[in-house]
């Protein structure tokens, strides 16, 4: 078999030694592999190389197009930015794939009937990481949720399903606030999975949604959902199972694929020869699916299984009465290693095959909608008094038929016939509307704000209010 060329990243803490555990079992199962070494993680950082990876690490990515990865250190402190995200966004990398199955009654959990898929939109939504710091008292975060962005791992989820003989996909949503943005990703939900009609489907409010996962995970098989949900519920999901340094993740994109384990770099045990590979070597299972592998892959992980069900544990998933011997991170290597070729006698056994599944998604050519610029909100500054004082000196800065309709705060509408009680930051929004029907052009909008600002007004951010064929592309106001 032809070598599969891959970068190979150890990073910091206990990656050097998870990754050379994982590298010693998959090459002693078979595993044809042409290995570039790069630097990432905290020494680089430190450097003073803000990306996080060495010089020419991108060149190997590009080359190789697969990456496994050991867990990573970012700095502490301000002006780090997450190389996994980094990443995720510079190679495409759409969709996060986190399988978490239990492995009851050799790992103790109590859901023995846990095996779950969280396909979670990696590029997007609070990861887009637009922060600003807006006044004294108020910051904020901007939530990015674009169609093509939701397709793409939408459908990637209903392939995945399709491919591994998954019998439903359930969407994750908040879209009963969030009416916009997860308003968006649920509507494309829903009209990708009529495209899947052999697929069971339906949808849940996040919060119930995942209390649901906690208590009776079994009744999901595939979740799809947006980035921050997907971060936070798929390492719910996997301590749940039994551990978080149980689970592996991939990270697909189209030509690009990065895998690792979901856990961090766990300084505090580094360099003890007490950590668990098994997270990164289930995600090494998942490459070497990937590059078309897929014996390998059924050798090493049935191996793994093997040595769980016979109590071979390391010092994370030991328990008495259920483990028998507990053994150090070379050790397990050496375990499974010993294991290969046997499958399990009470766990199911794998028989992986290659099943391309990267969702190739193409913006379809659509006629633009109509799009009307009907108000603005204008967000300012001012801790000089009541909301009744701002609304009433605000509503004399008039153009044309643009003027103030209401003021909100953090949110909740405050002027006109707010209530007492409402407690307000230094942080106002005060939405500028022309009459029904009417639409504005932007240079209305620019005389607007300077007479704000002749005004006295301190004017911190801006969003204009458009229709889109009619429809309001903006949120109503709460009160």
């Amino acid at each position: 078999m032809k070598k599969t060329p891959i970068s190979v990243a150890y990073g910091d803490g206990i990656g050097p030694e998870i990754m050379t555990a994982t590298l010693r079992i998959i090459e002693a199962a078979g595993a044809q592999l042409e290995i570039e070494e790069i630097e990432i993680g905290e020494k680089v950082y430190l450097r003073g190389i803000d990306t996080g990876m060495s010089s020419g690490a991108f060149d190997s990515l590009r080359r190789t197009k697969v990456f496994l990865k050991a867990p990573i250190t970012t700095p502490q402190g301000k002006g780090y930015k997450s190389l996994n995200v980094t990443t995720r966004k510079a190679l495409n990398l759409y969709a996060n794939v986190r399988p978490t199955v239990s492995y009851a009654p050799f790992i103790h959990t109590k859901h023995p009937k846990m095996d779950v898929v969280i396909v979670r939109e990696n590029e997007e939504d609070l990861y887009a990481g637009i922060e600003h710091r807006q006044t004294d008292e108020v910051y904020q975060c901007l939530k990015l949720i674009s169609r093509p962005g939701s397709e793409r791992v939408i459908r990637y989820a209903f392939e995945y399903a399709k491919a591994y003989g998954r019998k439903k996909v359930t969407c994750f949503i908040k879209d009963n606030i969030m009416k916009l943005t997860d308003g968006l990703f649920h509507q494309v939900f829903d009209e990708v999975a009529k495209e899947y009609p052999e697929i069971e489907s339906n949808s849940m409010i996040v919060d119930i949604g995942g209390a649901v996962l906690a208590d009776t995970p079994e009744v999901f098989d595939v979740l799809v959902m947006p980035n921050l949900y997907g971060d936070m519920l798929s390492d719910v999901a996997a301590q749940i199972s039994g551990s978080v340094g149980l689970a592996g993740s991939a990270n697909i994109g189209d030509p690009y694929a990065m895998f690792e384990a979901i856990h961090g770099s766990a300084p505090t045990i580094a360099g003890q020869n007490v950590a668990n590979p098994s997270g990164l070597l289930l995600g090494a299972i998942m490459m070497l699916v990937h590059i078309g592998q897929a014996d390998v892959a059924s050798r090493v992980h049935n191996a793994w299984l093997r040595t769980l069900e016979e109590g071979v544990h390391t010092n994370d998933v030991f328990e008495e009465g259920i483990s028998k011997k507990r053994v150090g991170t070379k050790e397990f290597a050496d375990e499974v290693i010993a294991r290969l070729g046997k499958e399990p006698e009470h766990l199911a056994p794998v028989h992986y095959h290659h099943v391309p599944t990267v969702a190739h998604y193409e913006l379809p050519a659509t006629k633009p909608a109509d799009k009307q610029l009907v108000g603005v909100d204008v967000f300012i500054h001012w801790k000089n008094g009541k909301p009744d004082d701002l609304g009433e000196t605000l509503s004399q800065v008039v153009v044309d038929a643009l003027r103030l309709q209401v003021i909100t705060n953090r949110g909740i509408k405050v002027w006109p016939s707010g209530l007492d009680e409402t407690f307000c930051t230094d942080h106002w929004r005060c939405r500028f509307q022309a009459s029904e029907g009417q639409s504005l052009s932007p240079l209305q909008v620019v005389e607007l704000l300077q007479k704000a600002v002749q005004a006295g007004f301190d004017v911190i951010k801006t969003e204009n209010l458009y229709t889109f064929d009619g429809v309001p592309g903006f949120s109503a106001v709460h009160g």
